[in-house]
């Protein structure tokens, strides 16, 4: 049996994008404690209600919240595949809505429907892509939205992908 090497998913490019696409982007993310309490950290985040579940139970939430920039950055994170693997630049987050709150536990998935599609007028490497991002939990419950634009380069424009190096695979495995 010869080997027939198939190349993944690259993203998409500039003229992959048609207004009204709609992608629900592959991969869910279950919230730790962890993740929480180092976003928190980092940003040096002073809020106990994210990282004090004594304080937090006295909330009406009755436990800690995670922290909505760490949402916003997960959200976004899940849309790279589908909307932004081969960004030029990102343009701007607008809008940005938290309907629900995310707790420690919440899984997390979402999806992107694409706004606006339009010719970059300083850039012709490049286009720009307009999305409108949800978040969602694993009970379907909205927990974040938001518009994101950014300019996308173009087919055969931009950095090329690198590809990795090929295993050294023992001929006892092949």
């Amino acid at each position: 049996m010869s080997e027939h090497l198939v190349p993944g998913w690259d993203g998409r490019y500039f003229e992959d994008f048609h207004e009204g696409d709609v992608y629900r982007h592959p991969l869910g993310r279950t919230v730790t404690t962890t993740d929480n309490s180092w976003l928190t950290l980092l940003t040096q985040n002073t809020a106990p209600l994210h990282f004090d579940a004594h304080y937090a139970s006295q909330t009406s939430w009755g436990r800690p919240l995670v922290d909505s920039t760490f949402t916003l950055a997960l959200v976004t994170g899940q849309s790279v595949t589908d909307v932004s693997q081969h960004v030029f630049a990102n343009l701007g987050w607008d809008e940005v809505r938290l309907p629900a709150p995310v707790f420690e536990g919440d899984t997390i998935y979402s999806q992107s429907t694409v706004l606006l599609v339009r010719d970059s007028k300083s850039h012709p490497e490049a286009g720009i892509v307009k999305v409108a991002t949800i978040g969602y939990n694993e009970r379907g419950t909205v927990v974040i939205s938001f518009l994101r634009t950014l300019m996308v380069f173009r087919r055969g424009h931009g950095p090329a992908p690198v590809p990795a190096p090929a295993p050294q695979v023992p001929q006892a495995n092949r």
